[in-house]
């Protein structure tokens, strides 16, 4: 089973204890190899990462951008070193700077990848073009089945 991810990044420490944990609940029943695809940015991308690794799963790592890294937060540094290290395959996308466009098509490409998306989302508009709306949305019109992950409690800043 190969999963993609998309999400919200800077999550509230409560809300990502909440969300890690509905992670491992949903992960929990699937018996099937678990590939996780994902783009490790900070929040819910590393907390599903964390989370298929937990399970005994795989990491593939669609990068962004050839300056990706340095538009993450500086402490998610060494965990996104960490995880990708930890990835079976790498996709490098065409682009040099880190933006909403490069993020989009990294997704896309995502999903084409991906037999479902999971998506940790509070159901509200993208704040920006490559959001997680905009990526629900992606995977609706290429009829791949979405589930969304968003645990009573949960909020984003």
């Amino acid at each position: 089973m190969r999963i993609a991810i998309s999400g919200h990044r800077s999550l509230p420490p409560a809300t990502e204890a909440l969300v890690a944990e509905a992670l491992d609940g949903a992960l929990s029943p699937i018996t099937a190899n678990i590939v996780g695809l994902t783009c490790l940015a900070d929040g819910a991308d590393t907390l599903f990462a964390r989370a298929v690794l937990a399970h005994g799963g795989q990491l593939e790592v669609i990068v962004p951008a050839e300056k990706y890294l340095a538009g993450l937060p500086e402490g998610h540094h060494a965990v996104y070193r960490k995880l990708l290290a930890q990835a079976i395959q790498v996709h490098h996308m065409p682009f040099t700077k880190s933006d909403s466009e490069a993020h989009m098509a990294a997704s896309q490409h995502m999903l084409t990848l991906a037999d479902e998306l999971w998506a940790v989302w509070d159901s509200q508009p993208a704040r920006g073009y490559g959001g997680t709306a905009d990526v629900v949305q992606a995977a609706r019109d290429l009829n791949k089945p979405v589930r969304v992950i968003w645990p009573a409690g949960s909020s984003r800043d």
